[in-house]
Order: structure tokens, then sequence, then C-alpha cells
């Protein structure tokens, strides 16, 4: 299993209080600046930003803005897109989407396939907090190199900060965010077992390593094996989450162990970046060529285990007040039905088994809102279910699941009998009945817009109709439809779509064939009318 299946199938979520600008959406916006210009909104931390958010998202909600494409331009490596900056060529060339169209901040020369970017995150310096080095102070991009170098650069001049060397052994492949800003980890590819060392009664115990490094300044914690012979033949996959070592084993087992007690109870020596170490009869500098960086915590016993649970495809996610857990049983009929479950004593919630009845090509999904606050999105192919969990009986301790909200698609076309009526009377009926995508508009992806309190819904209308393809905008709190941009480029169900919204830009990325990744790019416009208004 790769790295984006795990991030597809293993999502946690720390949940937290969210803050709404909502109080300040029926302000006019005049009133808004003349306020901020005369310093009425105090000196708390962010007052300002927030007032201005609350500007732009009225104007993006004026019927009079419309977004219209302004910049297109076409890859033959994946198209990635990162807090207003869009990059091409694994990382190669960077531009900004800040501004009215999309302009370059730096393109890197041609490098050797061996030191192309696999995997990278983007990290931003903490604010209000000294860090040893003023480098340290520059947004940077956190890169996982072919050759097994993790770099830190400049976002906008691509200049290498640091360099860390991991292995000359193991072959890493994978970036993920153990904390987000705080703690990264690296991920090897899985040691898999040729068939010549099968022949020969050759057989590998550790599947995997995964390496640990605190960011802001960049720190190596430490590394560790995923051992079969500790935690069972079994195991398919792992990975780290929120403090977590998540680990996953054959028909759906999943288990969680901390990871601070496995650091604490199996570190055998504490290793530091650009210093002397000595491991395994050989000496080197931890972090450069060739030593790298050592396996330092060695696990000899299987640690306790803090949950487990049995899901189909090892799907389970954490979150919602108080925390709850989301699984599909594991039974392959259990397919499209969800299980809303109490974390801290594995009790179903009232009304917690959620079941959304489609017939489509794309499936329902289900996940935690990312809003933090709590709640539950229910996504299917012509509806989408917004859940929320509340005490059924103060001081009982269950919970209940009901409906915040529902959006549904557009319905207004007429749907085709599946009994029909020969011109002699007989009545014959439809082996096959029409799927939701062929009989309404359909629901392709959901985002959520955090600075503006949105929902943005893609929405495709039935393939042999001449509508277009739409993004439709919906008051995160309240569900109800503030306005809907439609999109120039047609919608092909099978090719690869994605799509971005970040407060007055649009980026959507398709992919043609043969392989070609194709990146446009919307920027909001406002239209006056010919009175003025």
């Amino acid at each position: 299993m790769d790295n984006s299946v795990i991030k597809r199938s293993i999502k946690v979520h720390v949940t937290k209080k969210s803050n709404s600008i909502s109080s300040l959406r029926r302000k006019n916006n005049c009133c808004i600046l003349s306020a901020r210009a005369l310093g009425l909104y105090g000196n708390e931390d962010g007052s300002v930003l927030r007032k201005n958010l609350t500007i732009l998202r009225q104007l993006v909600c004026q019927k009079s803005t419309t977004f219209d494409c302004v910049w297109t331009k076409q890859s033959n490596s994946p198209v990635v897109y990162e807090k207003g900056r869009i990059y091409f060529d694994n990382y190669r060339s960077c531009f900004c989407s800040i501004g009215p169209k999309p302009t370059l901040l730096y393109e890197l020369p041609k490098l050797h396939k061996s030191q192309k970017i696999e995997d990278a995150l983007l990290c931003e310096s903490p604010l209000g907090e000294m860090l040893p080095k003023p480098s340290d102070h520059v947004p940077s991009l956190l890169a996982l190199t072919a050759n097994n170098w993790l770099i830190r650069m400049s976002i906008k001049t691509a200049e290498i900060l640091e360099k860390i060397y991991l292995s000359s052994q193991w072959k890493f492949r994978y970036l993920t965010w153990d904390d987000t800003q705080e703690t990264i980890v690296a991920k090897t590819t899985q040691n898999k077992v040729t068939a010549v060392a099968r022949a020969a009664g050759i057989q590998h115990s550790v599947l995997l390593h995964l390496a640990l490094f605190r960011v802001l300044p960049l720190t190596f914690v430490g590394m560790l094996a995923i051992d079969k012979n500790i935690f069972g033949n079994n195991v398919t996959d792992a990975t780290v989450s929120h403090g977590l070592l998540i680990v996953m084993y054959s028909m759906g087992l999943v288990k969680l162990y901390s990871l601070q007690w496995i650091i604490e109870k199996f570190t055998q020596k504490q290793c530091i970046l650009g210093q002397h170490c000595e491991w395994n009869n050989t000496t080197g500098i931890v972090g450069a060529s060739p030593f790298g960086i050592p396996c330092n915590i060695k696990i000899t016993d299987c640690p306790p285990v803090l949950f487990e649970v049995s899901c189909l495809k090892s799907a389970l996610q954490i979150g919602g007040h108080p925390w709850h857990y989301i699984i599909t049983p594991n039974e392959r009929k259990q397919e499209g039905i969800y299980h809303i479950y109490s974390l801290k004593d594995k009790k179903l919630a009232e009304n917690g088994i959620q079941e959304m009845q489609c017939c489509s090509l794309d499936t329902d999904w289900i996940y935690f809102h990312p809003d933090d606050s709590g709640r539950i999105m229910h996504i299917g192919p012509t509806q989408i279910n917004v859940l929320q969990l509340s005490e059924k009986s103060e001081g009982l301790q269950r919970w209940q699941v009901f409906r915040a909200f529902t959006i549904y698609s557009a319905r207004e076309r007429e749907v085709e009998s599946s009994v029909r009526v020969t011109a002699y009377g007989r009545v014959v009926k439809r082996r096959f009945s029409q799927l939701d995508d062929d009989k309404y508009e359909t629901f392709k992806t959901v985002e959520y817009e955090d600075e503006l309190e949105l929902l943005t819904v893609l929405a495709v209308p039935p393939t042999d109709t001449e509508e277009k393809i739409h993004l439709d905008f919906y008051d995160n709190q309240s569900g109800n439809l503030i306005k809907s941009v439609p999109l120039r480029e047609p919608w092909n169900v099978t090719y690869s779509h994605q799509l971005f919204f970040d407060r007055d830009t649009i980026i959507h990325v398709e992919l043609l064939p043969p392989r070609t990744f194709c990146c446009h790019v919307y920027k909001m416009d406002q239209h006056m009318g010919e009175d003025g208004d």
C-alpha cells in the first residue's frame, strides 16, 4: 500500500474551536474600512486580518462578481498547489498565484532523475518565537529527493538552507506531518523480498523504516523499524500521525501505539545532526553522506496497544467533540455503510449508522469537517449531509448524530421510467436502471475555504446536456447557497481532476490523455452595472 492510500485511509484529526467571522458578515464594507482606518478594532492578534477577510468574503459573494480564466499551463508531470504557489516539473519551477495572473518565482536547472523531488511539505515559521538561526524564519519547502536527501529550501528563491542525508541503505520516498508545522515523518518504501531471495529461503523481517524530525530548527528525533518479528507477520503498512504510531494489518485490523512511549522506552542513543557518531562499528557525521542517520530506536518487544479496531480497507478516522471514530464494518457487503462510535467506550452513537442510497459511478465518502467544529461531512453523488454530534441526555455520556443541514444537487430533469410500453401495448422493463449521473447533476469535489468560511462544491451536469460545470459557494454554518460560478472547461469523468479555491483564486488541474496535466487559473473580477452601482 503506497503513501497516497495511507493518506486516504487513515485520517486522525485534532479538533479545536474555530474562530468564526459570521458575526461581521452583514456589515457594510465601507463601515468596516472606516472603522479599521480609525483603529476601532483593538490590538488583539489577527483582528485586522479578520476584518479584511470579512470584506473579501462579501466581495466574493456579490452577484456582480465573476471568476474569469486568466492563465493556463500544461505539464508532463503532476501539478501541485500549496498556499498560493503552483509547482510544476517535480517542484523544479514555481509560480505565485497571488496577483492578476500567476508569475514565475523561480525555475531550477534541469536535474538528473536521481535528484528529482519525490515528496514535499510547506513549512512556515512560527510567529512571535525566536529561532536559533535567521534562516529558520524563512518560509521553506521541506523536500525529499530521489537520492535520499532531505532538503529545506526557500519558497521564494529556491535557495537551499539545509541538507540532510538520510541513508545509503534504505530508500526514503514519502514525507508526512506528525504534528503540523512541528514534526515530520520520512518513510521508506516497503522492503520487498525478490523472487531469487525467496527461492534461496531469505526472508526480511523489517517491512519499512520511519524517521522523525522536528522542524524549525530542523532536529533529528530518531528512526525506527517496523519489524514483523515484533508487530506480527501480517503487518501490511504503518504511519505516524498526531503522536500515534498507526500499524495496519491484513484483514483490515488497525492498531494505535503511543509514539512518545516508544521513543522514551527504546531510544538507544541520542544522535545530533552535524556531530560525529559511532554506530554499528562505523563512525561518521549524522546527516552527512554516506553515514546518514542511524536507526537509533530499537523496538525489542511489542508496545502496549492504545486502541485497535477491525474495519474495511483499514479506513479509520478519529475526531469530533467529544472524540469519536468512523469505520466501515470489515465485510465487503458493508461497503458504503459508515458506523460512528465513541472513542472512549466504543459504543455506537444513536443514529450512528449512516448509509446513503445512491446509484452512481462515484461512491459516497465521509470525514470529520476540517473546520475543527467536530461536525461530520457525508458526501454522496447528489447530496451532502452535514452531521452534528450532541449529548443525548446530560450526564449519561450517550451521544447521538443528527443532520445539521443537507445540500441537494439540481433535480429538475425528468427521470426516465424503468417501465416502457411498446406500440403494441406490451410492457417492457429496462434491464438496467439509470445512474444518478445520468439523471441529475452530481457533486465531484467538496472543499472548505477556512478563511472565508465557505463550502465550495463542484457540480457536474448529466453528460448528455450542454450545461456547464459550476462551482457553488455555500455558507459553512447554515448550508445556504450563496453563489454559483460557471467554469469553462468540459468535465470528462474518465479523467482525473483536482480543484482548489483559495481566497480570490480557483485552480483547476485536469489530467488529459495520454499524460498531460493542464492547470487553469481563475481570478475574481467585478463587473459594475450600467448605473455604476
